[in-house]
């Protein structure tokens, strides 16, 4: 170890005085300027915010859907002192881990304090179908809790007990200043054994799990298990930037990979909650998918990013603020929008009825739009067979490696086309840059280069025209099921 240090001494060109020095200077050296120390302790931290979070026990009748029920993933030799406390405790608690609560069994979670008045967040997915929901603080006082409302698409929750005092309380921070490698404090009630702390930095930012519309998680790597669920997740100020929802555990347990909502999406979504008791979001009245380096390579974009309008629906807010097919949308309320899901988190968090400007790229340069956000609907899906007209008499376009037909009345009454899309059909997908993209037999080429296709002919010659400008990239409009897409071709050498 000795010649270890003296070696790297050497090359490090630090002074020889003695392995003590030698090691104090090589951590110094390899520490980043401006980087917050490791604290010594999170004692002072966790004695001020401990007394604001709660256990939460929602009990269900009927059963329902599996929360944080804890099941012990291990066990102790008959007659250890240990065995008689946890086969109480899960007698109690009932034995979970399946998809449904036994009628009966009750669901263990945490969640915190946001208002002396007694307003306590936690996850949705901790009290959703309780029969009944009991408050337990830090003092292990115990109060029923009426549930103020929920909102499934962020598993956010408001519940409110009744203490007849003030009860001790924490604020929300701002999850935007939280950086990679911020130290932080997750508090909670793993397993339903109480109270515990655990502390670890910030991983990752803006993680999607699919977990739902509007995922923008936390990635930490603080300890949490099943039972941490709703609970906080403290930055060294003692205030909240997270709510802990999920892991990624491959065995049931921690394995440091934990995902928390960030309270600056927590927040708005809570206020809502306590004025009226349900979320209403904003609605834009749009269909959009990412601007690839493709797309903005035809869209004459610097770099990828943004979100392009693929539909508008008719008499929505899109329509009427003049939003365009083909736009791509570069800024909603002052935010840049690096995608789709930035989008819709940012037009889903804005109440309906308010007046936001939007940064739109449209013929090649930057415009700003208005739009009043309409009460979004109720989501509905629907589905569409894709299917491939007959071989026979198809056009091969050499451009973009492609196999084409004409759109007939026949071929349109076959396929089920509605009669407001017009194009030409895709049959075959050859090598080429259309099959690195992604396009298939049954899709409708309806534009090339914002120019309306009605002939398989069209297809290279515009193509040709598109190069022939210096164009490194074409931009299709594309019919897939009903629903318009663009597709970015990057153009080689004629």
């Amino acid at each position: 170890m000795v010649s270890t240090l003296n070696r790297d001494a050497a090359r490090l060109g630090l002074r020889k005085l003695g392995a003590g020095i030698v090691l104090g200077s090589l951590i110094a050296w390899s520490g980043v300027a401006g980087a917050a120390p490791a604290p010594e302790s999170f004692s002072g931290l966790a004695k001020t915010v401990a007394p604001a979070v709660v256990n939460i026990a929602a009990a269900h009748k009927n059963g329902g859907p599996a929360a944080d029920v804890p099941d012990m993933p291990f066990s102790f030799p008959p007659g250890s002192p240990f065995e008689k406390f946890f086969k109480e405790f899960q007698d109690r608690a009932g034995r979970g881990g399946g998809q449904q609560h036994a009628p009966g069994a009750t669901a263990l979670g945490s969640g915190f304090i946001v208002d002396p008045e007694g307003y306590v967040v936690t996850n949705n997915h901790v009290i959703d179908g309780a029969s009944t929901i009991t408050v337990r603080l830090d003092d292990d006082k115990q109060y029923p809790a009426k549930l103020i409302g929920t909102d499934p698409d962020t598993d956010l929750a408001l519940l409110k007990i009744e203490a007849g005092h003030p009860l001790p309380s924490v604020r929300f921070g701002d999850s935007d200043k939280a950086e990679v490698g911020d130290w932080v404090l997750a508090v909670g009630n793993p397993f339903g054994l109480g109270g515990t702390v655990t502390a670890g930095i910030i991983s990752a930012r803006n993680r999607n799990i699919q977990a739902g519309p509007y995922d923008d998680f936390l990635q930490i790597d603080a300890p949490i298990n099943r039972g941490n669920s709703g609970g906080p997740l403290f930055g060294m100020d003692g205030s909240v930037i997270g709510i802990n929802a999920a892991i990624y555990s491959p065995n049931g347990g921690s394995v440091g990979i934990g995902f928390s909502i960030p309270s600056n999406l927590a927040k708005t979504v809570v206020a809502q909650l306590r004025a009226t008791g349900k979320v209403e979001r904003g609605w834009l009245g749009v269909h959009i998918q990412p601007v690839t380096a493709e797309i903005a390579s035809a869209l004459g974009l610097a770099s990828e990013g943004g979100a392009l309008v693929t539909e508008i629906t008719p008499d929505s807010p899109a329509a009427k603020a003049g939003l365009r097919q083909g736009d791509a949308i570069l800024g909603f309320a002052g935010q840049d929008i690096a995608d789709p899901r930035e989008l819709a988190r940012q037009v889903g968090m804005v109440p309906a009825g308010k007046t936001v400007a939007m940064k739109v790229w449209r013929d090649g340069k930057a415009a700003e739009l208005n739009v009043v956000l309409g009460l979004q609907p109720t989501q509905q899906t629907a589905a569409a067979t894709e299917a491939a007209p007959a071989q026979g008499g198809s056009v091969h376009s050499d451009a973009l490696g492609l196999d084409l037909v004409a759109l007939t009345p026949d071929r349109r009454a076959e396929l089920g086309i509605a009669d407001g899309i017009d194009g030409v059909i895709v049959v075959d997908v050859g090598a080429g840059p259309a099959q690195d993209q992604g396009l298939r037999p049954g899709d409708i080429i309806r534009q090339i280069a914002s120019q309306t296709v009605t002939a398989p002919e069209q297809i290279d010659a515009l193509v040709s025209k598109a190069r022939s400008a210096g164009a490194r990239a074409v931009l299709l409009m594309v019919n897939r099921g009903g629903s318009d897409l663009f597709v970015g071709l990057k153009l080689g050498v004629a």
